[in-house]
């Protein structure tokens, strides 16, 4: 399979590396200083992109993944508040994207569990349930897409919480997800639920980045000849239960 590489820190490189070793070609890379080469040949021979950049500019590299007709990959948090539009503009282009706040398939374990705990605790109205989540300095959305997609699923298996804030509730109804930014941590996100008698852990820590870098690239496997929207739940079944 052809794969273009959108972004190329860190995580681009961790992708390439997995991605060869499954056997795949990296037919184009592009980082901040060549963005002219989407409109390259070599960029629209991809069958797939993978994009794993910034915020700001997560958003303007699928449309233009969208321009040059070949499917994308996005790992890219904290742009999700134009998703709709992002949407909107796929299907007036016939393109295809796949996201997901996490691409580790321990992570995706992780959310099933906690919704599935969620719903248990509903019967347990004296807990009271908070989360902490730990991500390296740069980092730049707060909190992570990751707790966010957590707190979804809490919020919607939970019926005394109706809404999550950053740091600290002041109505009971709220969710308060606490977001620390420190040394090099690749993601850690831990959720408490706990009353005067006892509480309940439960913890994910990402020990590198590989977890992530290998979620994508099967995702890109998965996605390569698909049309539309399609997302962690397409391809996990467990995550459908």
């Amino acid at each position: 399979m052809k794969i273009a590489l959108i972004g190329y820190g860190k995580m681009g490189k961790t992708i390439e590396k997995i991605a060869l070793e499954r056997g795949h070609e990296i037919v184009s890379t592009i980082d901040i200083d060549n963005i002219a080469d989407f409109d390259s040949p070599a960029f629209k021979s991809a069958d797939v992109a993978i994009e794993f950049t910034q915020p700001a500019c997560a958003a303007d590299n699928i449309r233009s993944c969208f321009k040059a007709k070949v499917p994308v990959v996005c790992g890219t948090t904290g742009w999700s508040n134009q998703l709709d539009a992002i949407i909107t503009e796929m299907k007036q282009t016939d393109g295809t994207l796949f996201w997901s706040s996490n691409f580790s398939l321990g992570v995706n374990v992780f959310f099933a569990v906690n919704k599935y705990l969620a719903k248990i605790m509903d019967r347990f109205e004296n807990y009271n349930v908070q989360m902490t989540e730990i991500h390296h300095t740069k980092k730049l959305d707060a909190p992570s897409g990751t707790a966010i997609t957590l707190a979804e699923g809490i919020l919607e298996n939970l019926t005394r919480k109706t809404s999550w804030c950053n740091e600290t509730e002041s109505k009971a109804s709220e969710l308060a997800i606490k977001a620390i930014r420190e040394g090099e941590v690749p993601g850690t996100h831990t959720i408490i639920y706990e009353n005067e008698i006892d509480s309940i852990t439960i913890t994910h820590e990402a020990k590198n980045r590989h977890g992530f870098a290998f979620g994508s690239v099967v995702a890109a496997e998965f996605t390569a000849g698909k049309k539309g929207y399609l997302g962690m739940k397409n391809m996990l079944d467990f995550l459908n239960d």
